[in-house]
């Protein structure tokens, strides 16, 4: 496993992604202030500490908007309530914002497993009937193509600070037809998170932390009937989540079979770009499948996993003492050392998502026995979008603009990357780890913590995020059948991955192939 500080230190070195850990200028003082709120080992911050700094972070907005000049504007602002974050932090980051401003934001808040169903009900029908959204990229072909998002006015470019955004996430990300309609507040990949505890001379997992999908399942058969060091409750390995979340949970079926199945010669692992055949059947996605029937069938996991979610897996179980080795976003290493319900945080640590011994060439229809790794760049990160609604109405506008702007900013974000709020890194200067070790994290760890994501986000061989329209219908069947599967109503691996490959593609005739084939190509680069 390539570990976080060595190789940013390397990328460094060459002039890469993060070549410079340089003061953040005239943002300093506020940066260093709002680190501070309420100081890493402090306890979980509080909807007073998220009002205190988005009221530290109003600077840009002032330069930019009059005192009062929104009166009488109402917005409604449609987002998640995962773990009592996202929406939650916005409320108190925007609390500030509306008294200088004199808006009213109305809120509506969904669960994860409900937000793609309620997207995709307003699209379906054209009744989108919120004024700003968090969104992530992948929604964009749903959305932006679909001429329901309004565009970026050039001065919120400014405000934000576009420029600083990590090379991965500037456009074509948060574009459609060479126009921006996208605030990024977030930069999704999936890490590796594992248990020092666990791996070690004479730990109960062995000497070394897995490298591959093969030694993670070796890892956690072996673990079975053994005894967790740090709670003195049953011992287990890798965590995975058998139980849907509204399309979000088959980005972790994705982990294991982007080793297996993105060859680093074929931009292309979800689909043949060509036909969009689904590849969901071929022999390196029937793999992934088999680890986890495996994994069931030995009986790893913990008691009553079929029920387990991603949000159960990160935050009830791995934060919380149980498992030892998690795939997820950023969230883990945040909440590690900030939140109440960590009780991992001197004992966890950090990689890209593990390899596999062999790759599947999907071209020749042939494994290849050679090391393959392949990081997740799960859903792209979310994102704060301004709908049609506000258009024909200048006021309005430019109060929904300016919130997004506001949770958007430069300063804002290094908080969120530091604290609880369901997101990770995804600026270059979040990656100042002088920043972090003066709000409370020591140096090794945060290294180790932004290594991984560094990592992943440099990785020649990254897994990215198709932005094509019906991409979590897509992923909602693939969970709905793989919870058949993993239930036992499948016979084999092999029939779950051609259930699904059977669904998809009744969902790309549905949209139209040939439109699908184009935008899936654009997508990839291809």
């Amino acid at each position: 496993m390539l570990q976080g500080a060595a190789s940013v230190g390397a990328i460094a070195a060459m002039g890469g992604l993060f070549p410079k850990q340089v003061a953040a200028g005239g943002h300093s003082a506020v940066r260093a202030e709002i680190l501070k709120i309420p100081g890493v080992g402090a306890g979980s911050p509080t909807d007073a500490d998220w009002q205190k700094v988005g009221d530290l972070c109003l600077g840009p907005t002032k330069e930019r908007v009059a005192e009062g000049e929104f009166e009488g504007v109402e917005l409604t602002f449609m987002g998640l309530n995962n773990q009592n974050l996202h929406n939650f932090l916005f409320r108190g980051f925007l609390k500030p914002w509306e008294a200088y401003t004199g808006a009213k934001i109305n809120w509506v808040d969904l669960a994860q497993a409900d937000y793609n169903p309620r997207l995709q009900q307003a699209i379906a029908t054209g009744t989108v009937d919120f004024d700003l959204i968090e969104m992530g990229a992948p929604f964009e072909g749903d959305t932006a193509g679909k001429g329901l998002l309004d565009e970026m006015p050039a001065w919120v470019e400014e405000q934000i600070e576009a420029d600083d955004l990590v090379s991965y996430l500037q456009a074509p990300v948060g574009t459609w037809n060479g126009k921006k309609y996208r605030v990024t507040i977030d930069g999704d990949c999936h890490t590796f998170c594992y248990r020092t505890d666990y791996f070690g001379d004479g730990a109960i997992g062995g000497a070394s932390v897995p490298k591959t999908w093969q030694e993670v399942n070796a890892a956690s058969k072996e673990l079975i009937g053994k005894e967790d060091p740090l709670t003195g409750l049953p011992a287990h390995g890798y965590l995975d989540p058998l139980k849907g979340w509204g399309g979000f949970g088959f980005y972790f079926l994705e982990n294991r079979a982007a080793a297996y199945a993105k060859h680093p010669s074929d931009p292309a692992w979800l689909f043949d770009p060509d036909t969009m055949k689904p590849r969901v059947n071929n022999p390196a996605w029937v793999q992934a499948i088999q680890d986890v029937l495996d994994l069931i069938e030995a009986g790893a996991y913990p008691a009553d996993q079929i029920n387990a979610d991603p949000g159960t897996t990160g935050f009830q179980q791995f934060l919380a003492g149980t498992g030892s080795m998690l795939m997820w976003w950023g969230d883990i290493g945040s909440n590690a050392r900030t939140s109440d319900t960590s009780v991992v945080g001197d004992v966890v640590g950090f990689g890209i998502n593990p390899g596999s011994d062999r790759v599947y060439n999907s071209q020749s229809g042939a494994w290849e026995n050679t090391y393959n790794e392949a990081p997740n760049m799960a859903y792209l990160g979310w994102g704060v979008y301004v709908t049609k609604n506000v258009q024909g109405d200048e006021k309005k506008q430019k109060a929904a603009w300016s919130a997004a702007a506001h949770l958007g900013g430069k300063d804002i974000s290094l908080w969120m990357s530091a604290y609880p709020s369901g997101f990770q890194p995804y600026r270059n200067s979040h990656f100042q780890y002088d920043e972090w070790e003066a709000a409370g994290y020591d140096r090794a760890y945060i290294e180790d913590y932004l290594g991984s994501n560094a990592d992943s986000y440099n990785h020649e061989n990254a897994a990215i995020e198709p932005r094509i329209p019906g991409i979590f219908q897509y992923y909602s069947v693939a969970e709905d059948e793989l919870a058949k599967g993993y239930a036992g109503q499948y016979g084999s691996a092999q029939e779950i991955g051609d259930a699904i490959a059977a669904a998809w593609e009744k969902i790309t005739d549905q949209i139209g192939r040939d439109s699908q084939i184009a935008l899936y190509k654009a997508s990839l680069g291809l």
